[in-house]
């Protein structure tokens, strides 16, 4: 009995690993609309990258079904990870406000492109890619290596038709199948 009480916590964090890894597999289910993801293009001035971003268009996934208003603010934390609060509303403009709170962390040696994302404890399971993004960050694509995530995000919630073309054209240079964007409204 004295064996399992210390052995107890343990088999708990385990138990709680292989569910979390296991969610985060179940994520990984829906289609991939690019079969040969790109490395990140250019590095990033996380200073210049924090902030409001607009989300103009994404691949819809569960857990932002039916979302509009969509917008991402990223600050720095104290303790030098990236704060991120993912707001929408759900089914209409006006619809009920649902929030996502979560931190990331810079993965090391990727010009500050890559991020990983805990939206729960400390795991660290989401990829958050920024694949390109304007010399003035006025516009940025993200992703991530499945190809099955998508974010295209402005810093305007309505940009010019010209802006909305060049981030629709470089996203179709980057290899992604644009018939799949779910473009979202503000």
């Amino acid at each position: 009995m004295a064996n399992l009480k210390t052995r107890l916590p343990v088999l708990l964090l385990a138990g709680v690993a292989l569910v979390a890894l296991g969610a985060c597999a179940t994520l990984q289910q829906g289609p991939s609309g690019n079969a040969r993801v790109p490395e990140p293009a250019k590095t990033v001035e996380l200073d210049r990258y924090l902030g409001r971003w607009y989300e103009l268009a994404r691949y819809e996934q569960g857990f932002q079904k039916d979302c509009e208003a969509v917008t991402a603010d990223y600050s720095l934390r104290d303790d030098g990870l990236i704060r991120v609060v993912n707001t929408c509303h759900e089914g209409a403009l006006n619809g009920p406000v649902k929030q996502a709170e979560a931190r990331a962390k810079v993965v090391a040696d990727s010009g500050n492109a890559k991020l990983k994302v805990s939206f729960f404890g400390p795991f660290y399971v989401g990829n958050y890619w920024v694949l390109d993004h304007a010399d003035d960050y006025s516009w940025a694509i993200v992703g991530e290596g499945s190809g099955r995530y998508l974010w295209l995000l402005s810093r305007e919630p309505n940009p010019s038709p010209e802006l909305r073309e060049r981030l629709w054209s470089r996203t179709g240079e980057l290899g992604y199948d644009l018939s799949m964007l779910r473009v979202t409204r503000h």
